[in-house]
């Protein structure tokens, strides 16, 4: 307890010394007169630029019939365009001592740089390429469609645990198209068209439809300047069609599924629940539910889930909770418990009931929830070290809804947040009728021997 109370004065410490206005991003914000929407994030500690474009455009926004496709088209954007060769972006960004890489969601696609300061130009004269004179050949689709589908394999296919998310998200989203998975289903990849591939980046793959996002040692004039030339003179997309995704009916029942494979080394259980995300001006429940979760399960030598099920009763040998608070439409809020040998699925899960019944019974810890809201300012002092970081907190966040106000109240919103709203918002989320509860397990010995 002496040690913690030592690094709880450093933190009050270092809260102290830190004015308030240095947890405020340094950003700019412009939007080009074709749409495209830009921030600018200082940081001139070193001659280093992250240059990123978001299109608000992932899994989720996918035709039915096509899944996967939002993902083909992220590896397609490294073929050839009007003026550079296959491959040419990813081998100039090398050359230039710079990496580069591209990621997918369900609410964005994501494409980035990282290089020093002075090559800026370089990576909008590229990328700004790529985002109307993409040029895909059927060689370009026989080939990528195959790497694709063994990325499938890889990291679904031959991992039981992701076959069980998979299916377990799939239950929970009846009719939200997040039910759908992001790398798509492998029937359906494997009659990935370039007409498709093309649909989907003619429609969604325009300046009005994406987000620019400079972080590092840059002057936000001249960024606005180099935008403007590279960006300034693309189209953009006529009745941009707005993201209207069918929603889920209300769920009135539990639900319950068993994922048998005999490659499980280590069984567990996993439960998630419906839960509403960060909307635009109302991040209040959402920051209650992201204290939540960091009660729960944030850390196991002092969470909630931890204290009860590692180290008191000695039947997981781990357990963790987690909210995903960033995204377009609802969300879920999710545990899950790794018993120890000898402990069944049946008693974990009984276990992490008991835990969810006495939270509910008995409140918050006041000393953990203030050490919780210290750890966090902590975090958002150190979090500024990590330019990178903050341009994805911001693009992630401009492509599933927020604003540059919403990401810049946030952590005062958390602040803000007091015991009594963790647990209203605990009381509402805590509702098995809104829950998928999952089985990960080895199959049963008549099943092994069938």
């Amino acid at each position: 307890m002496r040690l913690l109370n030592r690094i709880f004065g450093l933190f009050a410490i270092i809260w102290a010394i830190v004015p308030g206005a240095v947890l405020a991003d340094d950003v700019s914000a412009f939007t080009l007169k074709n749409g495209l929407q830009i921030v600018v994030i200082e940081d001139h500690r070193a001659p280093v630029v992250v240059h990123m474009v978001w299109y608000r455009a992932g899994a989720a926004d996918e035709d039915p019939g096509v899944s996967g496709i939002a993902h083909f088209l992220e590896h397609l954007m490294f073929k050839a365009t009007d003026n550079m060769k296959s491959g040419q972006l990813s081998a100039t960004v090398a050359a230039n001592g710079g990496s580069d890489n591209a990621f997918t969601t369900q609410d964005y696609t994501a494409y980035f740089q990282r290089v020093a300061a002075d090559r800026l130009d370089l990576m909008m004269t590229m990328e700004a390429d790529r985002m109307r004179h993409l040029k895909l050949t059927e060689d370009d689709i026989r080939t990528e469609r195959q790497v694709i589908i063994e990325e499938r394999n890889m990291r679904i296919e031959n991992d039981p645990g992701a076959l069980f998310s998979e299916q377990r998200i799939a239950a929970q989203f009846l009719n939200s198209p997040y039910g759908t998975p992001v790398i798509g289903w492998k029937h359906e990849m494997e009659a990935l068209s370039r007409a498709d591939a093309l649909a989907f980046y003619r429609k969604f793959y325009a300046p009005n439809d994406a987000v620019l996002v400079v972080a590092g040692d840059v002057d936000p004039a001249r960024v606005l300047e180099m935008a403007k030339s590279h960006y300034g003179p693309l189209a953009p997309t006529p009745d941009l069609p707005e993201r209207a995704r069918p929603q889920e009916p209300p769920q009135t029942a539990a639900r319950r599924l068993t994922f048998r494979d005999p490659r499980v080394a280590q069984p567990y259980v996993m439960r998630t629940y419906l839960a509403p995300e960060r909307n635009a001006g109302d991040q209040k429940e959402a920051a209650a539910l992201f204290l939540l979760a960091q009660l729960f399960g944030a850390n196991s030598a002092t969470s909630l889930l931890g204290q009860k099920l590692q180290f008191e009763k000695k039947i997981a040998v781990y357990s963790s909770a987690f909210y995903s608070d960033v995204s377009l439409d609802p969300s879920t809020f999710g545990m899950v418990v790794v018993p120890r040998d000898g402990v069944s699925l049946k008693e974990a899960e009984a276990a992490m009931d008991d835990v969810i019944a006495g939270f509910l019974k008995d409140g918050i810890d006041k000393d953990e929830f203030a050490r919780l809201k210290m750890q966090l300012r902590a975090d958002a002092i150190y979090g500024k070290d990590d330019v990178q970081a903050l341009a994805r907190r911001y693009g992630a966040a401009l492509t599933s809804g927020l604003t540059v106000a919403d990401v810049q109240a946030w952590p005062d919103i958390l602040q803000a947040v007091t015991e009594d709203d963790v647990m209203q918002a605990a009381a509402r989320v805590f509702d098995r009728r809104h829950s998928v509860t999952g089985w990960l397990e080895k199959p049963l010995f008549q099943e092994v021997t069938q």
